[in-house]
């Protein structure tokens, strides 16, 4: 295995890391390439990578009223579903899977797998050779469990024990649907899943990474997926007064990011499953390349199980380490994909951490949110919004935040309100995806425009 590592960093060039962009130390002598392949999405604008980014880039909206009786007493009644029925873009579970494989699974698992076939097919890649399964890693995490999942089955425990589906356990692992791929095609390298609250996608997406540029493997299936949305999960966060509670009969207008009229995020459910691979790898076969992952940076707040810092220190941390790892001046970066999830104190701090990272580049940044668009997917968010990051860095568009109409604070910083903007730039382009967590979780991806 060290070996064919060794062989592998060889050939990419990195032994040396000549580049003048990229600070030369001991812990930095073998770093491989690593690039975007293939993209598989299921999202409240649609099921399918191409439905989902028109929906984006055409300003559409995938909130919507929550019609269940049981909604009718919450103070937040409308969330951002992934789109049901058997029309273009719409979802039926039970004519992809049979009513067995669905009794073993999770709704969330079931989105990941339906978009790891999207994302496998788009690259090209489902290996039949046992070295290529053996090669090939998958990195899928889920924020949160299906708490009615949870409840039923406690209600059907009070019928008696025989009541309990030998499935139940299974099905509220947050590690299934990263088994779930790895069994469905064979896919025998790293098997990895993270459970880091609204970092989960990013944190795998970064992970996977780093497993393909250490050498540990040559291709990894990363992302993640959520599929939570319920009474008792909206009234939970209710709670915390997180949730939007102003617009319930107004859907499409709740999710506001940056917006001063913004009062909370609303809960999305979806996945997105990118395949990634080492560059010669990729080049080898012929593979189609969206972008460059270049960096990965992770921090904590430690200040508080819900809000973050409010100077920003953990978002700034993260950004800074992701500009490190990638080996760039943070000059070159253009575009930032924010976190920001249509809350007061968390947008505001998001755009404080930016511009003081960023100091006098701030007005070159262009900064977006796309969770006006789909709202908020949890442990989905960071891989959807990598993945509308990485379709921005390859057509040169840059998504809108829709719904922003009066920033509600003074900022150098670039939006994008309610319209696309064309990513105009004589260099290379370069982004930054942010994505934060409960408990002080903190990840962010540079990601590249790829050169040949």
């Amino acid at each position: 295995m060290w070996k064919r590592s060794f062989l592998s960093c060889f050939k990419s060039g990195c032994t040396l890391m000549k580049s003048n962009s990229v600070n030369l130390n001991s812990s930095r002598t073998c770093r491989r390439r690593v690039v975007v392949t293939g993209i598989g999405m299921v999202s409240p604008l649609g099921v399918g990578t191409l439905k989902t980014w028109q929906a984006l880039i055409n300003c559409k909206c995938g909130v919507v009223k929550l019609d269940n009786p049981e909604y009718e007493k919450l103070p937040c009644r409308i969330a951002a579903l992934v789109p049901k029925g058997n029309g273009p873009g719409e979802l039926n579970l039970k004519t992809i899977f049979t009513t067995t494989e669905l009794r073993t699974m999770s709704p969330a698992t079931a989105y990941a797998l339906i978009a790891a076939e999207e994302a496998l097919t788009d690259a090209n890649w489902k290996p039949k050779d046992e070295d290529d399964k053996r090669d090939t890693g998958v990195a899928v995490g889920i924020g949160m469990i299906d708490l009615m999942d949870v409840c039923t089955t406690y209600e059907k425990l009070k019928k008696g024990y025989s009541k309990i589906s030998p499935y139940f356990i299974p099905r509220i692992l947050p590690n299934m649907a990263a088994g779930q791929i790895s069994i469905k095609y064979g896919f025998r390298g790293p098997n990895h899943s993270v459970s880091t609250a609204c970092a989960t996608g990013a944190h795998a997406i970064g992970d996977a990474f780093r497993f393909i540029r250490g050498g540990e493997t040559n291709v990894m299936i990363c992302g993640g997926a959520e599929a939570c949305i319920s009474p008792l999960a909206v009234a939970a966060f209710c709670r915390l007064r997180a949730l939007s509670t102003s617009r319930n009969n107004f859907p499409q207008e709740a999710s506001r990011p940056f917006d001063k009229e913004r009062d909370g995020f609303i809960m999305g459910e979806g996945s997105a499953i990118l395949v990634l691979e080492e560059l010669n790898h990729a080049l080898e076969r012929k593979a189609h390349v969206y972008a460059e992952i270049l960096g990965y940076g992770l921090s904590g707040d430690a200040i508080h199980l819900t809000a973050p810092s409010k100077d920003g220190t953990g978002a700034l941390l993260a950004m800074d380490r992701a500009l490190k790892d990638a080996g760039i001046d943070m000059n070159k970066i253009n575009y930032v994909n924010a976190h920001a999830t249509s809350t007061p104190l968390g947008d505001a701090i998001e755009l404080r951490a930016i511009e003081s990272l960023f100091g006098e580049h701030s007005k070159n940044i262009t900064v977006s949110s796309t969770k006006g668009a789909h709202g908020h997917l949890l442990g989905a968010a960071g891989n959807l919004e990598a993945a509308f990051t990485i379709l921005a860095l390859q057509t040169n568009i840059i998504p809108p935040t829709i719904n922003l109409y009066n920033v509600d604070m003074e900022t150098n910083l670039k939006f994008v309100p309610n319209n696309t903007k064309k990513w105009s730039i004589n260099s290379k382009r370069i982004a930054l995806k942010n994505a934060f967590g409960f408990g002080g979780i903190n990840a962010c991806l540079c990601l590249a425009q790829y050169i040949d």
